[in-house]
C-alpha cells in the first residue's frame, strides 16, 4: 500500500494514505521533508513552505488560501486554510474537447415496458399523494408481500410528509416528483393512494401524470370507500397479475441510466471512489449509455471544469445558471453559500468547499456535458447530464431516480445505510470502511491505493452494475431499505 499520494504535478500538498507519525522523513518526487505533526489518513500536508495568503494546490487547482505560514511537512486543515471562493461569479466559455471514443456493446437483463422504456426492477410501488395516508401505505406494503412471486420482486411504499399545506414552487416540486415516480420503469405496477381533501389530490395529480397505462397505474381515494385497505388489496392484486406478466430480456447497456452521488466523504473520496465512478461513467457513455451528476452546491469551486466540457455555448449558459441559481437560493434564505463541508467531511480530511468539490466532480469522468436538467426534469439526451438538486443525500438520490436513473452509485468515505427509490450501490473510498461496514458497502474502491488500478476497478464496477441491473440486490435492498425525500421549498401552511 502507498503511504501518501501527490495527485497532480502542480500540487504543493500530498495526502496521507495511512496515518503518518510526527517526525517521519518522506521523499516525494523532488521533495524531501519531515512531518511536523501527526497526519491522519486522508489529510493533507505541505510539500514545501506555503506563505500566509498563498494558494494551497490539490488536484492541480487551488482549494483555498493559507491562513498562516505553513512549513514543509506541516498538517494542512481547517485551522490553517480558508476558502478562496466568492459569491456570484462571471464565467467565460473555454471549451475542452473530449477524447472519449465508442467501445464495444454490453448488455444486461432488464424489463421492457409497453411504452418502450426499460426497468431494472419489477416492483409494485405504493405512492401516497399526501403524508396523511402514510400509515395506510405502510400497512398495505406489509400485507401485499404475499404478491411477491414469480417476476414480481417487491412491494414498496414510498411514504413522505408532503402533498398538502404547501404553496407555490414547494407544491409544484411535490407534484412533479410524485408524477415522475409513477412513470418510473422500475415499477411494474403503481398504486396511487390518496386521501381526498389534500391539495395534491388524485384529480390534480393526474394533470401532472399525463398519459398512463390503466393496467399499470391504479388510483384509490381513501375517503371515497368504506374499507380502503380491502379495496387497495384488490387493486394491488390486479397490479401483481399485470406486473407478473413481464420477464427479463437482453437489453443493450446504451439504455441504462445511472445517477452519481457522494456523501460522508473523506480525504480519499476524490482519490479513489470518485475517480473510479468517473471512469465508470466514461465507460458507460462510451457504450451509448447515460449518467447524471447532481448535488450542485458541491460543484462550487470546480464548476468551470464542468462548464468547459459543455458541448455547446447554450449548455454552458445553462450550467452557469445552474450554479448561480443555486447560489441565489442560499442568499435568498440569508444563508452562507460556502457553509460546507460537513463535520464528518472535515474529520475525514476535507478542509474547504473547493477541496470537496474538486473531489466530488471527479465522478463526472471526462465525457462532454450533453444535458442540463432542472429539478424533477427527466433525462432527454444520452451521455453526461447535470441535474439541479441539493447535496443532501436522500434528496439528491431521490432527484436522480426521479430524472430517470435506474441505479444510483453512491461513494462514501464514512458509510451510510440509506437507500433511494432505485438500487443504490454504496462504494467505499477506503478498505477499512468496506471491512467495518460490509453490510452497508457493495463495492470497495479503496484498493486503488493498494493493488488495483483505476481502470481495473472501473471495469469491475461496470460489470457489477450490469449484475445489479440484471437483478442482483444491493446491500440496502437486502436489508429491506427504501427511502425517498422531496426537495422542500417555501412555506408550509
Amino acid at each position: 500500500m502507498q503511504d501518501f499520494i501527490k495527485i497532480h504535478e502542480e500540487d504543493n500538498v500530498a495526502v496521507a494514505l495511512r496515518p503518518i507519525a510526527k517526525g517521519e522523513h518522506l521523499i516525494i518526487g523532488t521533495y524531501s521533508l519531515t512531518t511536523r505533526e501527526e497526519i491522519p489518513q486522508g489529510h493533507k500536508f505541505a510539500l514545501k513552505e506555503i506563505a500566509k495568503g498563498e494558494p494551497v494546490i490539490k488536484y492541480g487547482f487551488r482549494i483555498g488560501n493559507a491562513k498562516e505560514n505553513i512549513e514543509a511537512g506541516g498538517w494542512i486543515h481547517v485551522h490553517n486554510i480558508k476558502t478562496a471562493l466568492g459569491d456570484l461569479l462571471t464565467y467565460q466559455y473555454e471549451p475542452v474537447a473530449s477524447s472519449l471514443k465508442e467501445s464495444t456493446p454490453a448488455f444486461f437483463d432488464g424489463f421492457r415496458r409497453r411504452d418502450g422504456k426499460v426497468g431494472v426492477r419489477n416492483e409494485i410501488w405504493i405512492i401516497p399523494t399526501v403524508g396523511c395516508v402514510n400509515s395506510i401505505a405502510k400497512a398495505l406494503e406489509k400485507k401485499a408481500q404475499k404478491f411477491v412471486d414469480g417476476t414480481v420482486e417487491e412491494v414498496v411504499a414510498f411514504v413522505h410528509p408532503y402533498g398538502c399545506s404547501q404553496m407555490g414552487e414547494d407544491q409544484e416540486y411535490t407534484r412533479t416528483v410524485l408524477a415522475d415516480l409513477i412513470h418510473h420503469p422500475n415499477a411494474g405496477g403503481v398504486l396511487v393512494l390518496g386521501l381526498g381533501c389534500e391539495n395534491s389530490n388524485i384529480p390534480v395529480l393526474k394533470e401532472y401524470i399525463g398519459e398512463y397505462d390503466e393496467q399499470r397505474v391504479k388510483f384509490l381515494q381513501c375517503q371515497d370507500v368504506e374499507d380502503e385497505q380491502e379495496e387497495a388489496m384488490r387493486l394491488l392484486e390486479e397490479l401483481a397479475v399485470y406486473a407478473g406478466a413481464f420477464s427479463r430480456e437482453k437489453i443493450d447497456a446504451s439504455e441504462l441510466i445511472v445517477g452519481m452521488k457522494c456523501g460522508g466523504s473523506d480525504g480519499l473520496s476524490g482519490i479513489t471512489a470518485n475517480p473510479v465512478v468517473g471512469s465508470f461513467s466514461d465507460l458507460l457513455i462510451s457504450k451509448g449509455g447515460t449518467t447524471i451528476l447532481t448535488e450542485v452546491p458541491e460543484m462550487f469551486g470546480a464548476e468551470t471544469i464542468l462548464m468547459n466540457r459543455c458541448e455547446t455555448p447554450e449548455l454552458f449558459q445553462q450550467t452557469v445558471s445552474l450554479i448561480n441559481d443555486f447560489k441565489n437560493y442560499f442568499t435568498s434564505h440569508n444563508q452562507t453559500i460556502y457553509e460546507n463541508p460537513s463535520p464528518g467531511n472535515k474529520k475525514g480530511g476535507i478542509s474547504t468547499l473547493e477541496d470537496k468539490s474538486l473531489g466530488c466532480t471527479q465522478k463526472s469522468g471526462s465525457a462532454p456535458v450533453k444535458g442540463v436538467l432542472a429539478y424533477g426534469e427527466p433525462v432527454k439526451v444520452k451521455g453526461l447530464n447535470l441535474l439541479s438538486a441539493p447535496g443532501n443525500d436522500l434528496v439528491a438520490s431521490t432527484a436522480l431516480a426521479v430524472s430517470g436513473a435506474h441505479i444510483v452509485l453512491f461513494t462514501t468515505g464514512r458509510g451510510t445505510p440509506f437507500a433511494s427509490p432505485v438500487p443504490t450501490v454504496k462504494i467505499s473510498s477506503n478498505s477499512k470502511l468496506a471491512g467495518h461496514k460490509d453490510h452497508w458497502i457493495d463495492f470497495n474502491a479503496g484498493c486503488m491505493v493498494e493493488d488495483k488500478t483505476k481502470e481495473e476497478l472501473a471495469q469491475k464496477l461496470f460489470d457489477f452494475v450490469l449484475e445489479v441491473a440484471s437483478g442482483r440486490k444491493v446491500k440496502a435492498e437486502e436489508a429491506g431499505f427504501h427511502d425517498m425525500a422531496i426537495f422542500k421549498q417555501g412555506v408550509t401552511l
